[in-house]
Parts: C-alpha cells; sequence; structure tokens
C-alpha cells in the first residue's frame, strides 16, 4: 500500500493540469466529468483487488492504549488548517495574480505536487519510527515553521512577479511561471510536510485500529469546514496575516505535553510572535506617487480598495486587479445607463446586475419614473460606492442586494422593463459564467413585455476570439440584437450587445417621444438630447453580428469557452485597445432601415452619415499623441475633425473640441482661430456657438 499512497497525489496533479488545460476546454464539463469517473471506477476495482491480495501491517508503533479519538481528531484539525492555509494564501495571491481559471490550476497543481513529496519522503526515510508520538510532535512544529516561511515570501510575491516578467518578458507562458513560482514560494515546503505529517497520522490511525478509511473521512470533514471557517469567518474579520499566523500556531496545540519541554516549540512560536508583530498587514494596493488609500475591506470574496491620487480621482478596485470604474469616469459609468434607459419607449423598472461605483446605476435613478434594483456580488463593493455614488431622491429610488447575479434572475419572479448588466471582466475566477447561453436565456425570461436587455462588454479586456463567442452566445439567446458604443473611448472601449424582448427593430416615433418626455434634467442626459446622437451609438445589427461571430463556439455552462480563452489577452496583450477597436468597426455594418421600422429617407440619410463620421473619428485618434499645446494638438486633429465634420454637421463629438481648441487658441493666435470659427460655422451653421465666439471675440 505504500506505493499508491505516495503516488496518489502525482495522479492527482496530472488530474488538474490535464482536465484544466485539454479536457474542459476540448470537451466540455459533462464529458470531462464522465471521463474524470470512469476513471475513478478504474481506479476503486484496481484498488480492491489489491485490496483481496494483500494485508496491511502497522507500519508505526503507538503507545498501548493510545486512543483512537485522538488520532482522529488531529487528522480533522490538520484538514482544517492545511485546507486553511491554502484559502487564506490563494486570498492573499488574488491580489498579485490574474485570478484566471489558469492561476487557480497552477495553485492547486503545487499544492498538490508538495503534498505527493511530502507522502514519498515519509514512506522513503520516516516510515517504522519507533516512537511515533515524538515524530508526531516533530512533523507538526516543523510544519508549523514551514508555513511561517510559505507566508513570510507573501510580502515579496510583488517583486517576485515583477522581476520574472521583467527577464522574460510579456508572454503567456511567462505569466504562468511567475504564478507558479509564486504558489511554490507560498505552498511548496508547507505542503511537503502535509504530506509528510498525513501520511505519519494515517499510519499512526491504521495502527491504532482506526483504519484508512475512517482517518481519510476525518481529514476529509475537516477540509470541507476550513473555506467556511478561513475564507468566510476567519479572515475577513481579523485580515489575511493573523488567519495565516492562527493557522500555522494551532498545529503546535496539537503536540503532546512532553513536546513542551523540547526547545523546537518555544523557538518556533518566537518565530511567529516575531512575524506578527514585525511585519504589516498583508495588503496589496497599488499606490500611484501622491495618492492615499482611502478605504480597504477584504471579504470573503475578495478585499476591495478606493484609492485616491494625487488629482483627487477616486478608483474602485477589488483584489488590487479588476478596476470597477472611478471618479474620472462618470459620464463614460452614466451613459451605460443613459442609452439603454432611453430606447425603451417608458422604463418603470430596471435592473442592474453589478453595481461598480453605483454611477451607472445611480444615473438611471435620476429619472424619477424608473425605480432601480441592482444585484451586487460583494457586499465590501456596496459599501464602497458610497465614494462614489450620489445620495437623495436617486438613491431612495435604488434597491442594492448583495447577490449572486446569475442565481437572481433564475430564481426571481420580477418582470423587468430593462436589464442592464454590467461590463464584467470576461478572465477573472467565474465571471465567464456571466456570458453563458444559458445565463442570457434566464436575463430573457425577466424582460417584460417590451423590455430591454443591454450587456456591456470591455473591448480592451477582450480578444477576437473571446469577443466572437460572446456574441455568439448573445445571438443564440437573443437573434435579434443589436451592438452599441457607450462612448468613443479609446483606450477602454466599452460595446453593448442589445436586445429587445420582441427581437424587432426600434420605432422612431417612440425614440422622439421618449427623449422629448424623459424626466431627466439636461445636465444628465451626457449630449443624448435628439435621435441622432442616441442611435448613432450603433455600430451593428444582427446580420453583421452574425457574420462576425459565425465561426465562433458558443460559450455554455458545458462548454466555458470563454473562461478558457480570456485570459490569453490578460496575460499578455498583444494589440492596443484602440487598435482592436478600429478593426472591429471596419468589419461591422449597419444600415438604418435594419434598426429602425421605416425609417424616413431624410432620416436614414442623416444617420448612415453620422456613422461614418463616427468611424472617422475613431479612427483618426488612433495615432493622436495627447499634448497640452493646444497648437500640438490643432496640428494633429484639425484635418481628420474637419473631415468627419464635412461627412455629416450632426457629428457633434467632433465639432466641440474643435470649438473648444479654437476658444483656446485665440490669445495665441487670433488669426488661426478666426480662420477655425469661421470654417465651423459654415460646416454646422444651425449651431450658434461658433457665431456667439466670433462676436464674443471681436472677431465678426
Amino acid at each position: 500500500m505504500t506505493l499508491p499512497r505516495q503516488h496518489h497525489p502525482f495522479g492527482a496533479v496530472l488530474g488538474v493540469v490535464a482536465v484544466a488545460f485539454w479536457l474542459i476546454p476540448g470537451f466540455g464539463l459533462l464529458r470531462s466529468a464522465i471521463v474524470c469517473a470512469a476513471l475513478n471506477l478504474i481506479a476503486a476495482a484496481a484498488a480492491a483487488a489489491l485490496a483481496m491480495r494483500e494485508q496491511v501491517a502497522p507500519a508505526v508503533s503507538v503507545p498501548a492504549g493510545a486512543a483512537r479519538s485522538r488520532v482522529l481528531v488531529t487528522l480533522a484539525v490538520t484538514g482544517l488548517l492545511g485546507i486553511g492555509y491554502e484559502v487564506v494564501v490563494v486570498r492573499v495571491l488574488s491580489q498579485v495574480a490574474e485570478n484566471t481559471v489558469y492561476t487557480f490550476a497552477m495553485l492547486l497543481a503545487i499544492y498538490l505536487i508538495g503534498s505527493a513529496l511530502g507522502a514519498a519522503a515519509y514512506h522513503r526515510w520516516l516510515l517504522g519510527s519507533n516512537d511515533a508520538t515524538r515524530l508526531r510532535d516533530r512533523l507538526l512544529c516543523g510544519l508549523t515553521a514551514a508555513c511561517l516561511f510559505g507566508a513570510a515570501t507573501l510580502w515579496g510575491a510583488e517583486f517576485v512577479k515583477a522581476g520574472v516578467l521583467h527577464l522574460l518578458g510579456t508572454s503567456m507562458g511567462a505569466a504562468l511561471l511567475a504564478e507558479s513560482i509564486l504558489a511554490a514560494a507560498a505552498f511548496l515546503v508547507p505542503t511537503v510536510v502535509m504530506g509528510a505529517v498525513f501520511s505519519h497520522l494515517a499510519a499512526m490511525a491504521i495502527a491504532s485500529g482506526v483504519g484508512l478509511g475512517r482517518a481519510l473521512a476525518a481529514n476529509t470533514v475537516g477540509a470541507a469546514l476550513a473555506p467556511f471557517v478561513f475564507g468566510v469567518v476567519v479572515q475577513p474579520a481579523l485580515g489575511s496575516k493573523t488567519a495565516l499566523m492562527l493557522a500555522a500556531c494551532a498545529y503546535l496545540a496539537l503536540c503532546s505535553r512532553r513536546a513542551g519541554s523540547a526547545p523546537s516549540p518555544w523557538v518556533t512560536a518566537s518565530l511567529a510572535a516575531a512575524l506578527a508583530l514585525l511585519t504589516p498587514a498583508l495588503v496589496f494596493v497599488a499606490l500611484p506617487s501622491g495618492a492615499q488609500l482611502v478605504s480597504y475591506h477584504e471579504g470573503a470574496l475578495g478585499a476591495v480598495s478606493v484609492v485616491e491620487d494625487a488629482a483627487g480621482v477616486a478608483t474602485l478596485r477589488i483584489d488590487n486587479r479588476q478596476q470597477e470604474g472611478s471618479s474620472a469616469t462618470r459620464s463614460a459609468d452614466a451613459r451605460q445607463a443613459l442609452l439603454p434607459l432611453l430606447l425603451h419607449p417608458a422604463p418603470r423598472r430596471a435592473l442592474f446586475l453589478g453595481l461598480g461605483t453605483g454611477v451607472t446605476a445611480s444615473a438611471a435613478a435620476e429619472d424619477p419614473d424608473v425605480y432601480v434594483d441592482v444585484v451586487e456580488l460583494l457586499p465590501e463593493v456596496i459599501e464602497a460606492s458610497a465614494w462614489f455614488a450620489s445620495s437623495g431622491a436617486a438613491a431612495a429610488r435604488m434597491n442594492v442586494m448583495a447577490a449572486d447575479a446569475r442565481r437572481f434572475v433564475r430564481v426571481g419572479q420580477q418582470r423587468y422593463d430593462l436589464i442592464v448588466a454590467d461590463n464584467f471582466h470576461p478572465a477573472r475566477g467565474g465571471s465567464g459564467a456571466l456570458y453563458t447561453v444559458e445565463h442570457f436565456r434566464a436575463v430573457r425570461d425577466r424582460l417584460g413585455q417590451r423590455g430591454l436587455f443591454c450587456q456591456w462588454l470591455p473591448l480592451h479586456q477582450l480578444d477576437r476570439a473571446t469577443l466572437q463567442s460572446i456574441i455568439k452566445s448573445f445571438l443564440v439567446a437573443n437573434p435579434g440584437a443589436f451592438a452599441i458604443l457607450a462612448t468613443h473611448s479609446l483606450d477602454t472601449p466599452v460595446l453593448g450587445l442589445v436586445a429587445r424582448a420582441d427581437g424587432g427593430r426600434f420605432e422612431l416615433g417612440e425614440v422622439r417621444s421618449r427623449l422629448a418626455h424623459a424626466n431627466l434634467a439636461p445636465t444628465a442626459r451626457l449630449g443624448l438630447d435628439d435621435e441622432l446622437a442616441l442611435l448613432g451609438a450603433f455600430v451593428a445589427g444582427p446580420k453583421a453580428l452574425a457574420r462576425f461571430a459565425a465561426e465562433a463556439p458558443a460559450n455554455t455552462d458545458d462548454l466555458p469557452v470563454v473562461a478558457y480563452l480570456a485570459p490569453r489577452i490578460t496575460y499578455a496583450p498583444g494589440s492596443r485597445p484602440r487598435d482592436r477597436l478600429v478593426d472591429l468597426l471596419r468589419e461591422l455594418s449597419l444600415v438604418p432601415a435594419e434598426l429602425l421600422a421605416a425609417p424616413p429617407a431624410g432620416l436614414a440619410s442623416r444617420l448612415a452619415a453620422y456613422w461614418q463620421a463616427r468611424d472617422v473619428f475613431i479612427e483618426a485618434g488612433r495615432d493622436v499623441r495627447p499634448s497640452n499645446d493646444v497648437e500640438q494638438m490643432l496640428a494633429q486633429v484639425r484635418e481628420p475633425l474637419v473631415a468627419a465634420l464635412r461627412i455629416s454637421p450632426d457629428f457633434r463629438p467632433a465639432y466641440d473640441p474643435l470649438l473648444r481648441m479654437a476658444i483656446a487658441l485665440a490669445d495665441r493666435d487670433p488669426a488661426a482661430a478666426r480662420l477655425l470659427l469661421t470654417e465651423l460655422r459654415r460646416l454646422q451653421p444651425t449651431r450658434p456657438e461658433a457665431a456667439r465666439q466670433l462676436l464674443e471675440l471681436g472677431m465678426h
């Protein structure tokens, strides 16, 4: 029985790597589970055959009358502490690593490798000890020291990762190697000793007459309790450092009384005390020069921080990685509410999946006719959103709930006129499930008769293959979907997939009526004042989206394509977001008749021109180098922006920056300012701003 005991973890490592990197991505969860079940049956049959042929004699000497209950309790507690240590370390490393499906696979693989090495070392050198109790005490003391060593490496995790990436460059392989090194530093030494401890306790259990089966059961029960005890209770209440110190030092409490006469437990306890007193909290928050940490909360599912930079801009982050918005992006975040809100003819009840800073949902609640439900997974995000979202009447119309978005839409009964889903980072653990066919169908089923669903997508965090898979999944659930752009941002472009419950086109009369009667202050509309500004955000219709995603596999609960595709661009971005946006716009297309039912000829031509001008505007901005010098900026953008206005005089995003630059230029070069303002007045004679500035500057 020695050979199976020491090689079982190596089989587990092979299983983790094969399943995570090959089996699930290629064959899906159901088929992978069937394969694993078949392999388990084969292993069970082999074990039964071995059991009938071999009789296992006790491998260690246990003192007469040794309490079976003590062995079982020790096995249970070591299971609790071992997995508890793993839970806390994974939570700490989540603030440094990328938290993808590959991250967790590598962490688990390293954990199992260490256990295998420890079991092998025990059976090679320690099996057959004449004093089982003394060996147990030494191993437990060594395990405390090993866990303290592993915990100590966490303070240098950021530097280690940065050093590896600097040495090897930016690639998925280098990033996975860096994460593996972090995992090995924190896990390898402790798990080697854990493997030896379990092997020795299992041998003591057999010698005591407990049996290997009951020993495994006791250890598994303790391990099963660890995520709740450490992940839900201890770590959120006491912090990661204290939780790790408790997990490490608790092993000493399992030693026998006579162990207290030896120096090693006291030395180990002293090391633990020094580490606890002399080290800072295990908190990783990137602070730019002049920035300050204004809020930090460590919860069961993530560490949520709010950082304010030297300019007073506050940013909300989860696990020091995932940016959930900032006070500098209020307008962009608010547009993600206003665009779908104004596309519905008469919304009364809205559901927002994901809160972030709360600015998006709050923008919808600014309409006094709309009541807003918000579902957010992390209670800490809800608390941190108070730094960003407005209070008052709008807040009173918002009902924010801490819940899982997928479960909420599947089990609830409330119907909504509008459902808006946040642009969840697709590579982060679990987020890919929010882009599945099943989830999109569940959302569709929660829409009212004339309901509208908008799913925002972070283009800056998506490569082409992942985007195609998400669009394909959305189209399976909503064949009549359209695509819109939230803003014209080049660095953080956000694409929205929009679907009506009836699968139909939009009615121009309803759009105009909604814009005319929307109960929103002019400043709250963020430029969405007429049908061209609103409908001009669309970039693709059902036909173009279907062509774009035609060859992509749908992302489903069984075949989680997104979870395995999205990490590639997270680890190694192969292109700039602006380049991907321009390439996407070149590939997508839309005609007014596809968007609107029977559009008037005049509006159809103006809308088509607006879309063309927008694409010219975005493509022109791709290679612009920002500058505080108005003349340098004007030299780069004047001709492209004027060209966009020649295509569509209605395209205000080209008109407004030229107007601002003309005003800024007036003091330095009045003649150049006069020429620019005159050209703006000629290109858009219905707008009064250029003519007014000419009068104010005395240039008429």
